[in-house]
C-alpha cells in the first residue's frame, strides 16, 4: 500500500482527528471526562462536516483522551457513522473528526462519548445540498467580545426555526487583558477575561478561546448549525496585517511571526475548521462552498495573507498635519488587501459559478467593502446642537471627534482598517467581478454595525450588493455617538442602511429569485432576558440591480 506524503501530513497537522483501532481505547482513559466546552461543527461538504468537542479531564491528566464518535439522523437514532478519535494533549485536548459519506442537503445529529461513558451534548449540522435547491438560510455573526456582553444574539440564532449554516467573519476571540477594551461591562457582568493579561502565548490563546467556548449561548449555536467561519485580526490581535499589528509591541511581545504561528494554531485547534493545508501557507484559509444549484460561498482572507500596513490605525484618524500624507499613502496603487494567488483563485470560483448558472456568488469577507465618507456632524446637526452633543460626551472623546472633523472634511474615510483604506485594491476585486460575470452579494464583519449597501465601480457601475453584521457584543460607535448610523448612511451614497447602536447578527435567506436580508437586534447584552426584533429588512432581485428597503 502506498502512503500519500499530503495526507500523511494533513494526519500529522495541528489537530488533526486521528482515528484509532478500537482496542486502544479502554487503555486511555483518565478516571473521568466531561465535555465542558460543548459540541461544534463546521465546514459543511455535500457528503459530511467537520464536527468537533473539547474533552476535560481531572486535574493533573496529561495524557491523549481516546473518545467515540456517533452520527445519526436524530437525537435519539441509531447512527449511520462513527468512530474513534483522540483528543490529544498535544492538541490541548481538542478532537476534530471529518466526517463524510452521508447524504447531501439533510439534517444529521452528532455527539462524542467518553470510555467512561459520559456523553457530550448533542449537535446538529446541515450537509450542503446538491442539485436542485428552493432556499438556503444563513446567520451572519462577528465580533464577540467576551466580556462585552452576553451572548443574547447566540440564543436567538440557535431558536431558528431554519438555519443552514452561520457565516462567522471573525473576531471570536479579542486578546485584551482585564483592563482592556470593555472592561467596565465585563466587571459589572463577571465577565473579565482569562487570562487577565493580553495574550501572547499559545498558553493564553488556548486559555482564551476556552473561555470564550464556555458560554452556554455560543455553545447552543454551535449545536445549532455548522459554522463556516473565517478569522479578523482579534484573533491574533487589533489592526493584524502581514508584517505586524497595531497591538503588537515586538520589544515586549517577541516576534509577530510566532505570535501569529500560537495565535493560528490555537485556532485550528479549537474552531471547527479543516485543518490547514501543509502545502500552503496556514493564513491561506480561503475556500468555498457549493449549495447545489442555487449559491456559491466564497470565504476570502483579508488580514494575515497580503493585506499592506493600515495608513492609520482604525479608530484613530490622523491628526490634522499628517492628513496629506495620510491620504497620499492610502492612494498608493500598489497597496493590497487580497494578494495575487488569492484574486486569482476567487475570480476562477466566481466564473465557475456563474458558468454554472447559480443565481448568487456570496463572498464572506472580514471588513466592510463600501465607500464609507465620515459624517460632517456639525453641518448635519448645525452648530449648536453639535456642541451640545460635544459637551455630553466624556472628555477623553472630544478631541477624538475634533481631529476626526478635521480628517473627514479632507477626505478621510470613515474606517482605514476597512477596503476604503486600500481604494486600489477595492478597483482591482471590482474588475475581478467583471471579469468573471458576478455581481456578488458580499457578507462583511468587524465594524461592530449592521450595513447594507450597494457597492459601485469609479466609473459608477453596480458591482455588487453587500450586507454588514453587527456585533454580538462588542461596543460601537453608537455607544458614544448614538444615531451616528443614520448620519453615516445620509451621508454616503452607497450606504441604504447604518445602525451602529445595537447588537446581533444578520440573517440572509437566498432564493433562486431574490436575497432577504434581515437585520436582527437584541435589547440588550446586559441581562436576562432580552428581546429580539428586527431593525431592517432589504431585498435584492437574483436578476441584478440594487438592495432596495423592505417595510414588512
Amino acid at each position: 500500500m502506498s502512503i500519500d506524503r499530503r495526507n500523511v501530513l494533513r494526519l500529522l497537522g495541528a489537530g488533526s482527528a486521528l482515528t484509532l483501532p478500537s482496542a486502544t481505547i479502554a487503555r486511555q482513559a483518565p478516571a473521568r471526562v466531561r465535555f465542558v466546552h460543548g459540541v461544534a461543527s463546521g465546514d459543511p461538504a455535500q457528503d459530511g462536516a467537520v464536527i468537533w468537542t473539547r474533552a476535560t479531564a481531572e486535574e493533573g491528566f496529561a495524557g491523549d483522551i481516546a473518545l467515540r464518535w456517533h452520527v445519526a439522523t436524530a437525537p435519539d437514532a441509531s447512527p449511520v457513522a462513527g468512530g474513534e478519535v483522540w483528543a490529544r494533549a498535544a492538541a490541548d485536548h481538542t478532537a476534530k473528526v471529518e466526517v463524510a459519506s452521508l447524504r447531501p442537503g439533510a439534517e444529521y445529529h452528532y455527539w462524542f462519548e467518553a470510555a467512561d461513558g459520559t456523553r457530550s451534548p448533542t449537535g446538529r449540522f446541515r450537509t450542503l445540498p446538491a442539485g436542485a435547491v428552493d432556499q438556503v438560510v444563513l446567520a451572519v455573526a462577528s465580533c464577540q467580545l467576551y466580556p462585552g456582553g452576553l451572548f443574547n444574539a447566540y440564543a436567538d440564532m440557535a431558536a431558528l426555526p431554519r438555519l443552514d449554516a452561520v457565516v462567522h467573519l471573525g473576531d471570536y476571540i479579542y486578546e485584551y487583558g482585564e483592563a482592556g477594551y470593555g472592561a467596565e461591562i465585563g466587571e459589572r457582568l463577571g465577565r473579565l477575561p482569562d487570562p487577565p493579561h493580553e495574550i501572547v502565548t499559545l498558553a493564553d490563546y488556548r486559555r482564551r478561546h476556552a473561555q470564550v467556548k464556555s458560554d452556554p449561548d455560543l455553545q447552543a449555536a454551535h449545536a445549532r448549525a455548522a459554522f463556516i467561519c473565517v478569522w479578523d485580526d482579534h484573533e491574533v490581535t487589533n489592526d493584524g496585517w502581514i508584517g505586524g499589528a497595531q497591538n503588537h509591541q515586538p520589544e515586549t511581545e517577541g516576534d509577530w511571526a510566532g505570535r501569529k504561528a500560537v495565535a493560528m494554531q490555537a485556532y485550528f485547534e479549537w474552531m471547527p475548521i479543516r485543518d490547514p493545508d501543509p502545502l500552503r501557507a496556514h493564513e491561506a484559509i480561503f475556500r468555498s462552498f457549493e449549495f447545489g444549484d442555487l449559491a456559491t460561498l466564497a470565504m476570502v482572507e483579508t488580514r494575515l495573507l497580503a493585506r499592506d500596513r493600515q495608513v492609520a490605525p482604525k479608530g484613530e484618524l490622523p491628526q490634522a498635519d499628517r492628513v496629506e500624507a495620510v491620504l497620499a499613502e492610502r492612494d498608493r496603487p500598489e497597496r493590497e488587501l487580497l494578494g495575487r494567488g488569492q484574486s486569482e483563485w476567487l475570480e476562477g470560483v466566481l466564473a465557475a459559478s456563474v458558468e454554472a448558472g447559480k443565481p448568487w456568488q456570496v463572498i464572506g469577507n472580514q471588513v466592510v467593502m463600501a465607500r464609507v465618507a465620515g459624517p460632517d456632524l456639525e453641518a448635519s446637526l448645525g452648530a449648536e446642537a453639535y456642541a451640545a452633543m460635544r459637551a455630553r460626551m466624556p472628555e477623553q472623546f472630544r478631541a477624538r471627534i475634533d481631529e476626526a472633523l478635521v480628517g473627514y472634511r479632507a477626505g478621510v474615510p470613515f474606517n482605514l482598517d476597512s477596503w476604503d483604506g486600500y481604494p486600489h485594491a477595492r478597483e482591482r476585486l471590482y474588475d475581478l467581478f467583471a471579469r468573471a460575470g458576478a455581481r456578488p452579494l458580499v457578507l462583511s464583519g468587524d465594524s461592530h454595525a449592521a450595513w447594507s449597501n450597494n457597492l459601485h465601480d469609479t466609473a459608477g457601475r453596480l458591482t455588487g450588493i453587500e450586507v454588514g453584521c453587527t456585533a454580538i457584543s462588542s461596543p460601537s460607535y453608537g455607544s458614544i455617538l448614538p444615531g451616528i448610523g443614520r448620519a453615516l448612511a445620509a451621508a454616503n451614497e452607497e450606504v441604504v442602511f447604518c445602525d451602529q447602536d445595537n447588537k446581533g447578527y444578520a440573517l440572509v435567506t437566498l432564493t433562486p429569485d431574490a436575497m432577504r436580508a434581515e437585520h436582527v437586534a437584541v435589547s440588550t447584552v446586559l441581562e436576562r432576558p432580552f428581546d429580539r426584533r428586527i431593525t431592517a429588512r432589504h431585498h435584492a432581485s437574483a436578476k441584478g440591480g440594487p438592495l432596495r428597503h423592505v417595510n414588512a
